[in-house]
């Protein structure tokens, strides 16, 4: 019994992470029709800068807050002097994605070296809790809260402002909504900014789980594209259930059967789109 709960715990707190960094993959998907294979370095270049915060003595507030603004900073620069440049050329934008995670990922090693490195806990949600007798965490939990908080926070911005409607709009049809107004280009910029901000903030909230290592991201960057393709293209609710689906299927996999983990993990993906083609919560797209 104190297995089966400590490992949905786990796999709780694994998906709480994977939101974080599927829910921005997810729009930039399904807005910009862009596999962004970049997306898994921002997750690890963040986690590296909330390091390198923590490492000069900062607080993790101001590690989470660093890594969000300087990752989306750098996912808008990569925006708008790469990826618009090749508007129209699907593959090439792809391809230059895969680079900037090349260069990122070996930009990382330099400078900060190819050792593990692990991230403590905040003081305020070290030590653990109580549950049904069991010690577990504390900070896993907070990061459950956290990722649901987050969710809160772009269902809002997706269905309660301005912003968001053009966002569900260009994602649902992109050329009726260009053809009402839209600014496409600023629009772009701006959900690749908040895509990659949410991985950068990812990856300092998954430091003190995952410790920070080089291939973090490739670790990562699959999960993130199952989650993706299993909930939808550009569906918030999609990118929420299936990283809390493919936490437990992963976590439970890697426990119960180390040698078929990722075929536990893909088998089920590749039955569902076999019945549902567009995830479990897309829809049908221009």
């Amino acid at each position: 019994m104190s297995f089966w709960l400590i490992q949905s715990l786990n796999s709780l707190a694994l998906g709480g992470v994977l939101f974080t960094l599927a829910a921005g993959f997810s729009l930039i998907f399904g807005l910009m029709r862009i596999a962004n294979l970049s997306h898994g370095a921002y997750f690890m270049f963040g986690a590296y800068i909330g390091l390198a915060m923590l490492d000069r003595g900062y607080n993790f507030g101001v590690a989470v807050l660093a890594a969000g603004l300087a990752v989306g900073l750098l996912g808008g620069i990569v925006e708008r002097f790469v990826l618009r440049r090749l508007a129209g050329n699907s593959l090439s934008q792809v391809l230059a994605t895969l680079g900037v995670a090349f260069v990122i990922a070996d930009g990382s090693l330099w400078l900060w070296g190819g050792d593990p490195r692990p991230v403590n806990a905040p003081a305020l949600l070290s030590g653990g809790v109580q549950l049904l007798g069991l010690t577990f965490p504390l900070y896993r939990l907070a990061v459950v809260v956290f990722s649901v908080l987050i969710g809160l926070a772009l269902w809002l911005l997706l269905d309660k402002t301005k912003l968001g409607v053009m966002i569900r709009a260009s994602v649902d049809d992109r050329q009726m909504a260009q053809g009402i107004g839209v600014p496409a280009s600023q629009l772009f910029t701006i959900v690749f900014c908040l895509g990659a901000a949410l991985a950068g903030v990812g990856g300092v909230i998954a430091a003190p789980i995952l410790s920070v290592y080089p291939g973090l991201d490739a670790d990562m960057l699959p999960l993130a594209l199952v989650v993706v393709i299993l909930g939808g293209l550009g569906s918030l609710a999609g990118a929420f259930v299936g990283s809390f689906l493919i936490g437990f299927i992963y976590s439970f996999g890697q426990v119960l059967f180390p040698d078929l983990a990722y075929i536990i993990l893909f088998l089920p993906m590749v039955v569902i789109l076999a019945v549902r083609p567009r995830g479990l919560f897309g829809r049908i797209t221009a």
